[in-house]
C-alpha cells in the first residue's frame, strides 16, 4: 500500500509548503523552473524538509526523466545502467545521501556530469563540503533547505485529512520539530494502530517498533541529539552508550567525530581550549583507522569531552555579534585602527591615535562599546 507521505506529495511548486527562499517567487529553483533550467545542484537539509519532492517537482517540470539512488546502497553499476539507458528525455539522477558516495564512486560520475549526459540533483543531511569531492561540489549550486515553520507543519498536517483535535496537532508539531516526513508517518502509524488520533495513542505510536527507522532517519537524529545532551550535561556514561548504539547500527565516525569537534568549542571552550585539540585529533583517528578499532578513539574522546569543564561564552558572543551584524550590515570601522598604506589615508586620519594596548574600544561607534564575551 502506497504510504500517506508519498499520496500527499505535492507534483508543483503550487502545492509546495515552505522552502520560499528557494521556491518563492523570483526565487531559484522556482526560476529555473520557470526558464526550463538544467543544472545540476545538491539540496542540502535535515530529514523531511522537502529535498526528495522538491527534487522530484523540478524534474517533472523540466520533463526529464527522473532516476532516484540512495548513495547507501547505490554503486557504480547503478549508474552505468542509467546511462545506458536509450531516453530520449533529459535524465536527471537524484542521489539520496549522497555523502555516503565514497571517492571512488564520486570519480566515477563526475565524468558524465560534466559532460551533461547526467544532471544530478544530490540530496545530503551532512555539509556537503565534507564529503563532497571539490570537482563535483564546483559543478553544482548549494541550497539549503530550513526546517519547517510550526505554521507550515500545520498547514503539512493538514493536508493529510486526518482529523485530530488542536491539543493532539500541538503535540504533533513540537515532537516533530521540522520534520514533515515523522509528522505524516506517525499519523499514519496512529491511524493504524488505534484509529483514532489522540495524544496518548500519538504517544503509544512513536515508543511502537512500527515507527522506528534506520540510521537515514529519525532515530539516527535522537541518538545524535541524545549523545550531545549527555555530553553536555558531563554525564560520561550516558555519551558512551549513544556512543556504541551508533557505532552498532553502523553510523559513520566522522559523522560522530564532527559532532564531537563542534561541540568542544560550542560547548565546551574558553573552560579547555586543549578540547578542541583532542576532538581533533579523534576525527583523524577515524579517518586514518576506521572501524571497528577507531571506537575506542571515540569513546577516548567521548570519556574526556563529557567531564571537561563547559563554558558557551564564546560561542554565545559569536552568535550575539552575528546577530548585530545581521541587524547593522557593514558599520564604519573606526580610522584610528584603519590600515594606512598611503600618505593620502594618513593624512585623512587613518591609524591615527591608534594605540597597541588600550582600553578603549575598538568596535564601531554605532556599538558603543558593546560586551559580547562575558
Amino acid at each position: 500500500m502506497e504510504p500517506l507521505a508519498s499520496k500527499i506529495r505535492p507534483k508543483n511548486l503550487t502545492d509546495y509548503i515552505g522552502q520560499e527562499h528557494l521556491a518563492g517567487p523570483n526565487k531559484p529553483i522556482r526560476v529555473a523552473i520557470e526558464k526550463k533550467h538544467l543544472f545540476s545542484f545538491i539540496l542540502w537539509g535535515t530529514p523531511g524538509v522537502g529535498k526528495t519532492t522538491l527534487a522530484k517537482i523540478y524534474a517533472n517540470a523540466l520533463d526529464a526523466k527522473f532516476y532516484e539512488l540512495s548513495a547507501v546502497s547505490a554503486g557504480k553499476d547503478d549508474i552505468k545502467k542509467i546511462i545506458k539507458d536509450e531516453s530520449s528525455k533529459p535524465k536527471i539522477l537524484f542521489l539520496d545521501e549522497i555523502h555516503r558516495f565514497n571517492k571512488a564512486q564520486q570519480d566515477f560520475l563526475l565524468p558524465y556530469v560534466e559532460s551533461g549526459v547526467l544532471t544530478l540533483i544530490g540530496a545530503t543531511t551532512e555539509n556537503p563540503s565534507f564529503e563532497v569531492i571539490s570537482p563535483l561540489l564546483s559543478r553544482c549550486r548549494v541550497f539549503i533547505l530550513n526546517e519547517f515553520s510550526n505554521t507550515e507543519m500545520e498547514k503539512i498536517i493538514n493536508r493529510t485529512g486526518l482529523k485530530l483535535n488542536t491539543e493532539a496537532k500541538e503535540w504533533l508539531i513540537a515532537m516533530a520539530n521540522g520534520d514533515a516526513r515523522q509528522a505524516i508517518g506517525l499519523l499514519e502509524a496512529t491511524k493504524n494502530l488505534y484509529g483514532k488520533i489522540a495524544i496518548d495513542n500519538l504517544k503509544n505510536a512513536l515508543q511502537s517498533k512500527f515507527l522506528r527507522y534506520d540510521k537515514k532517519g529519525e532515530e539516527h537524529y535522537n541518538t545524535i541529539s541524545a549523545f550531545i545532551k549527555s555530553m553536555r550535561a558531563s554525564q560520561p556514561d550516558a555519551a558512551i552508550y549513544y556512543l556504541a548504539r551508533m557505532i552498532d547500527s553502523g553510523e559513520d565516525p566522522k559523522f560522530i567525530a564532527r559532532r564531537m569537534v563542534v561541540f568542544a568549542s560550542e560547548d565546551i571552550g574558553l573552560a579547555q581550549p586543549t578540547a578542541l585539540v583532542v576532538a581533533n585529533d579523534v576525527f583523524r583517528a577515524c579517518e586514518t583507522i576506521g572501524l571497528p578499532e577507531c571506537g575506542i578513539n571515540l569513546a577516548h574522546g567521548v570519556a574526556y569531552l563529557a567531564q571537561c569543564k563547559k563554558d558557551r561564552r564564546a560561542y554565545d558572543a559569536y552568535k550575539e555579534a552575528m546577530s548585530d551584524v545581521k541587524k547593522f550590515g557593514n558599520l564604519p570601522i573606526p580610522l584610528k585602527i584603519r590600515n594606512a598604506p598611503t600618505k593620502l589615508m594618513e593624512e585623512i586620519g587613518y591609524g591615527k591615535g591608534y594605540e597597541k594596548y588600550t582600553d578603549d574600544s575598538f568596535l564601531p561607534d554605532e556599538l558603543g562599546g558593546k560586551k559580547y564575551l562575558r
